[in-house]
């Protein structure tokens, strides 16, 4: 996939991020809290996914991906994680870190491998991502991303 969706800010508070995400059992909890940006992503100015970045200096956490059911199967996903990936780099990030509990396998497809969380940073293992709204059962992948 190597085309670029629109991406466009979207506040935590956007009711239509926060249906999505609720849809794909992922957390709402702190999407207003400083520190986050998320974004809508559309292709033809059809809303086709959202996904967010938490930054921390040298890491970034990646967040809140999700690409609406009726968009699925289009390489939305791939096309919104290549963007995010590119956006944390240019951002001054080294490493960028997610939580999953089912999409192990969708991002070590673009070279995220699993971590044990004692090897993460503070800053990622300080998040309420990481400390209280993932369970612990949640994967911690980590990729080096290029600048």
């Amino acid at each position: 996939m190597s085309w670029e969706l629109d991406r466009r800010p979207v506040s935590g508070a956007d009711e239509d991020l926060r249906t999505a995400l609720q849809a794909a059992k992922l957390p709402i909890d702190d999407l207003d809290e400083d520190g986050r940006s998320f974004f809508r992503f559309t292709d033809r100015n059809a809303t086709v996914g959202y996904g967010g970045l938490e930054d921390y200096g040298s890491c970034a956490l990646l967040r809140s991906l999700v690409v609406l059911p009726q968009q699925r199967g289009h390489g939305y996903g791939e096309a919104i994680t290549r963007q995010l990936l590119t956006q944390a780099a240019r951002g001054g990030a080294n490493t960028v870190y997610l939580l999953t509990d089912s999409a192990t396998s969708f991002f070590e497809r673009f070279g995220f491998a699993k971590v044990d969380r004692a090897t993460a940073p503070a800053a990622i293992l300080q998040t309420r991502q990481a400390a209280s709204l993932c369970p612990a059962s949640a994967a911690l992948l980590a990729k080096i991303v290029q600048r």
